[in-house]
């Protein structure tokens, strides 16, 4: 599966090395320097997915991002960040990213995550990703955590709560198997289509923001980590 792809990165070498790979993996490219340029583009000819730096010039890729989240422009987007520290990535998935990858980073893992943000804006046969059932849309409850795949609201005590299609995902996966501990991998196979292995953090910081999200103002937490094998929600 293939689409179009936007680039946007004031780093010409980076920009430009880039575009070239995923034009031999045969992926349209555009290729812009900056966030201005990048908004340009994208009200020209709307791409498939997008891969924002997040520092850039004038306008950066935390900006490129919220704006399109405000006007309901719902692309998939990937963020590319120099910056390791967990607050940081917090702020691109705040800002309405899909997915983030620091850099310096792998270029496989990179095309990884294209193909399972591809995959997921892109559902076969009406087919869920993150769910187990396919077809079935009857609201999940977990004590007061209530998820409704049909209009993709999540509300706790009535409280409604706003998600990213990933964080979105990642919640209906374990609700789905509410009581169940998932393992990393099987987590990254059915939310990423790729396991990036064990000296990565991504699912946990992804984790982390569901839990500031769900649980933080919560006497009773329903997100649960079990050290060493995965994680579960529960009452």
């Amino acid at each position: 599966m293939t689409g179009r792809v936007l680039v946007a990165d004031d780093d010409r070498a980076i920009r430009e090395s880039l575009a070239r790979a995923l034009e031999l993996e045969g992926y349209p490219v555009v290729a812009v320097p900056d966030g201005a340029s990048a908004l340009e583009a994208i009200a020209g000819d709307k791409p498939d997915v997008l891969i924002l730096d997040v520092m850039m010039p004038g306008i950066d890729g935390l900006t490129v991002c919220r704006v399109l989240r405000a006007q309901g422009d719902q692309t998939p987007i990937l963020m590319l960040t120099a910056r390791t520290e967990t607050s940081d990535r917090v702020a691109g998935l705040d800002a309405g990213a899909d997915d983030y990858l620091p850099k310096p980073f792998d270029l496989d893992e990179l095309l990884a995550r294209i193909r399972a943000l591809l995959r997921r804006f892109r559902p076969m046969d009406g087919a869920s990703d993150a769910g187990d059932v396919i077809g079935i849309d009857a609201p999940l409850v977990v004590a007061d955590l209530t998820l409704d795949p049909a209009t993709r609201e999540v509300t706790r005590a009535g409280r409604p709560i706003t998600l990213s299609k990933t964080e979105f995902d990642l919640l209906e996966l374990l609700m789905r198997n509410a009581g169940v501990v998932l393992v990393h991998s099987t987590i990254y196979d059915r939310i990423w289509g790729y396991d990036f292995g064990p000296g990565s953090n991504n699912l946990a910081v992804y984790i982390s923001y569901l839990r500031r999200k769900i649980d933080a103002d919560e006497d009773v937490k329903l997100i649960h980590t079990v050290r060493g094998v995965g994680y579960t929600v529960r009452a």
